[in-house]
């Protein structure tokens, strides 16, 4: 016990060094950019492809048992709250986790193996802003804007599968789909999502670079991050649902 909470200790002031690094020159913008596009234009074939089946297999159940009680008008708006407050960020913060902080863990923990953040650093280049830091970054902006894919492509997904069932038109669909949000419902799935992203970066990052095994931690620290990450993701999620209610409590439907 005592370890874990050693190393979640570690993490923690790993993800403040990399915070406090933020406001410190020179802003890696090349690196930030790169980054960018490895986390969410790689990911978002990915994001896009779950969130139209979910949106899909979402319908068919929800209709299924909607219809016993005539509440068959009800499935739009059911469907995109469902997608917006919860599903959406949640499912895209599993599948990035899954899909980049394997990654994350894997490249810098084979740097650390080959020696190649030693030569960065023998260059006099802080190696910990010029490969961490934008890696955070990345994974921070790209979450939310990933999560607002995999929303619309569930909503599109719900739409074709209740399209097939009952005809209803897209103009409806969508009007009814949002008739019951406000702009402060956006507010906590966004801030999660953000949060989501820092957790995945920083905890891959971390794994990846503070390894020391040599070769042989390259898979050890690719396979970790993607599990602390997940599981961090589902306890963060359950802690932040009662937080951004209490701090935004028009946010609750």
């Amino acid at each position: 016990m005592s370890n874990v909470f050693e190393v979640a200790g570690d993490v923690s002031l790993f993800g403040l060094r990399a915070v406090t690094s933020l406001f410190r020159r020179p802003i890696e913008g090349d690196q930030i950019r790169q980054q960018l596009a490895e986390v969410g234009s790689k990911s978002l074939l990915l994001v896009i492809a779950a969130g139209f089946a979910l949106g899909a297999v979402l319908t068919l159940h929800t209709r299924s048992t909607l219809v016993t009680f005539g509440a068959t008008a009800w499935i739009p708006t059911v469907q995109a709250l469902a997608f917006f407050l919860e599903i959406g960020p949640l499912v895209t913060g599993l599948l990035v986790a899954g899909r980049v902080g394997s990654g994350i863990g894997a490249v810098l923990s084979n740097m650390r193996a080959t020696e190649q953040i030693d030569a960065i650093e023998s260059l006099s280049i802080d190696s910990f802003k010029y490969l961490v830091v934008p890696r955070i970054i990345a994974c921070t902006i790209a979450l939310p804007i990933l999560t607002i894919f995999l929303d619309f492509s569930g909503v599109l997904g719900g739409f074709l599968a209740e399209y097939a069932a009952s005809r209803l038109s897209f103009q409806m669909y969508i009007a009814q789909s949002f008739a019951s949000f406000e702009w402060s419902n956006f507010y906590p799935p966004t801030v999660k999502t953000a949060v989501f992203g820092f957790i995945i970066g920083t905890v891959s990052a971390f794994l990846g670079y503070t390894t020391n095994e040599g070769a042989r931690g390259v898979g050890r620290a690719a396979t970790r991050s993607v599990v602390i990450s997940s599981l961090l993701i589902i306890v963060i999620d359950v802690l932040l649902i009662k937080l951004i209610f209490f701090i935004f409590p028009e946010s609750a439907i």
